[in-house]
């Protein structure tokens, strides 16, 4: 068991983690002691709160030249499995969405080669033209480097168009693990690391916020965690645009790395705590309940995490590489879930504005 002393002492301290800090917790076998300093930040930060929104996804397309070896989802044009969404059909999805109370719709696909630059700006001008009060938090920073190839645009074009059209903020996902020896890998058509921190600076500098989040559990190893985290923190330092940090477990049933048993309880638990630790300037930890299941997501919000993410309704990528999570929990499900934790739910919007319903009875129906 390696002594946690000095790290604890930083943590009472309000100091911060090194590289070398991370990897010793990693290295660590004392998940209680790394649980309990972890606890310390995020109840430090958030007090006894459990964050949850009630929002809808919606993949739009599965269609991707990306081809990453740890994904399930994605499809080549043309081939068995393969779609994409007519936009009445996303604005038929957005509707029952409102009707539902959603607060926010979570709007992510692939990188379709052929799809026009249009059909995204178009999509999310008609969605905030309709839903106005409706939070779109629409593509990846691998999918805006995409449009702007496609479109010839600049990132940063995109994003301020899209901007001006409706958007939001940006989900976070593509960031998987930064390391380029992974990354050439696993996903060597992908945008590469540095371009995913440049297009999330730039959303930041146009005042659109963005998650974060950290594939693991493949092939990566615990260095190369700290090192993402890292990075993710001078980034922060930079511009304050991350509103969460979501790690995201491996599945890899249905992929290229399905010989792979996919993570345990112990290091998701970890993980998140380890998260908490080395993000100082993070505010808030997501524990994505698809990935981890409820039991498990109940017990990471005394791990670091303060946010069970939300309603969610119909997730495709996670599902499909074996996930045996419901598709969707109800309000009484996440309210439930944090209550049973011994925590307090809180609704937020998407930037963490808490939300106070007329009536406690309004999602029964729903």
């Amino acid at each position: 068991m390696n002594d946690l002393k000095h790290i604890e002492k930083k943590v009472e301290n309000g100091e911060r983690l090194t590289r070398d800090d991370g990897v010793a917790l990693y290295a660590s076998d004392d998940l209680f002691t790394i649980g309990r300093l972890a606890n310390t930040v995020r109840e430090r930060k958030n007090g006894n709160a459990a964050y949850y929104i009630v929002n809808h996804h919606i993949n739009y397309s599965n269609v991707c030249r990306n081809q990453c070896r740890f994904c399930a989802f994605s499809r080549r044009d043309g081939e068995d499995g393969a779609y994409r969404m007519p936009l009445d059909e996303i604005y038929e999805r957005a509707d029952r969405a409102a009707e539902a109370g959603a607060t926010e719709l979570h709007i992510v696909g692939g990188c379709h080669p052929d799809l026009p630059y249009d059909y995204y700006r178009t999509m999310i001008a008609e969605l905030h033209r309709h839903h106005p009060k409706i939070h779109l938090q629409a593509f990846t920073c691998v999918e805006i480097a995409s449009l702007a190839e496609m479109s010839g645009r600049s990132a940063k074009e995109v994003l301020q168009d899209l901007q001006d059209a409706g958007l939001g903020s940006l989900p976070g996902g593509g960031a998987e693990i930064f390391a380029d020896r992974v990354r050439h890998d696993l996903c060597p058509e992908k945008l590469p690391s540095q371009g995913w921190l440049d297009v999330a600076r730039q959303a930041h500098e146009l005042g659109i916020r963005t998650n974060a989040t950290m594939l693991y559990g493949h092939i990566e190893t615990p260095e190369e965690r700290i090192d993402h985290m890292i990075r993710l923190r001078e980034v922060q330092d930079g511009t304050g645009g991350f509103m969460s940090f979501i790690p995201l477990a491996f599945h890899p049933e249905n992929t290229a790395l399905s010989d792979l048993p996919g993570t345990t309880g112990l290091l998701d638990l970890k993980t998140m705590a380890i998260g908490r630790l080395m993000l100082d300037n993070f505010d808030h930890m997501k524990s994505f309940w698809i990935m981890l299941g409820v039991k498990l997501t109940q017990i990471s919000l005394s791990f670091g995490a303060d946010d069970v993410n939300g309603t969610v309704i119909e997730e495709r990528i996670t599902h499909a590489a074996g996930a045996k999570t419901p598709q969707r929990l109800t309000v009484e499900d996440m309210t439930r879930l944090i209550l049973d934790a011994g925590r307090e739910p809180v609704e937020r919007n998407t930037i963490y504005q808490r939300i106070v319903r007329e009536g406690v009875e309004w999602w029964i129906a729903k």
